[in-house]
C-alpha cells in the first residue's frame, strides 16, 4: 500500500476494486447488446438476451444500463461485434478451442496467437482441433 495515511489505502483499495467493477460492466453490457442484436430485443422473446439479462442482474448492474444497452442495440446504434474462433494446441499438445466477441478479428488473431506462443502452444488451422468435440447448446 502506497504511504502510511489510512485514507490513500483505502483510496488505492477502492480504485482497483472500481476498475473491476467497471470491467466486468462493460462485458455484461456489451454482452447485452450483442445478444439484442442478434434476435429480439425482448428478453420475453430472445432467450440469449434474458440470459446476458439475468448474469447482469446477478452482478448487480444498473437497469438503466441494461436497458441502454438494448436500446443501443434496437436502434442500430452499435459496433458490428462478431463471434470468432481460433483452434490451436497448448502445452503438452492439448487442443484448445478459443470463442470471443471482437469488433476487430485482426486484432483478436494477433492477441490470442501471442497468449499461444507465450505460454507454450501455436494457433492452428480452422479444424485442427474441433473433431475433437461435438458441439452442444448454442
Amino acid at each position: 500500500m502506497a504511504g502510511h495515511s489510512k485514507f490513500k489505502n483505502i483510496m488505492h483499495r477502492k480504485g482497483r476494486a472500481d476498475a473491476q467493477r467497471s470491467k466486468l460492466f462493460s462485458k455484461l453490457s456489451r454482452d447485452i447488446t450483442v445478444a439484442a442484436k442478434s434476435g429480439m430485443p425482448d428478453p420475453a422473446m430472445n432467450p440469449r438476451l434474458r440470459l446476458a439479462v439475468n448474469n447482469a442482474k446477478a452482478e448487480s448492474l444498473p437497469k438503466d444500463v441494461i436497458q441502454r444497452a438494448i436500446n443501443k442495440a434496437a436502434s442500430g446504434d452499435v459496433d458490428t461485434m462478431e463471434e470468432v474462433r481460433y483452434e490451436g494446441r497448448g502445452p503438452g499438445g492439448v487442443g484448445i478451442i478459443v470463442e470471443a466477441l471482437t469488433d476487430n478479428r485482426n486484432r483478436a488473431a494477433s492477441n490470442i496467437g501471442t497468449a499461444f506462443k507465450k505460454n507454450g502452444g501455436a494457433l492452428g488451422e480452422m479444424n485442427s482441433v474441433a473433431f475433437m468435440w461435438d458441439r452442444v447448446g448454442q
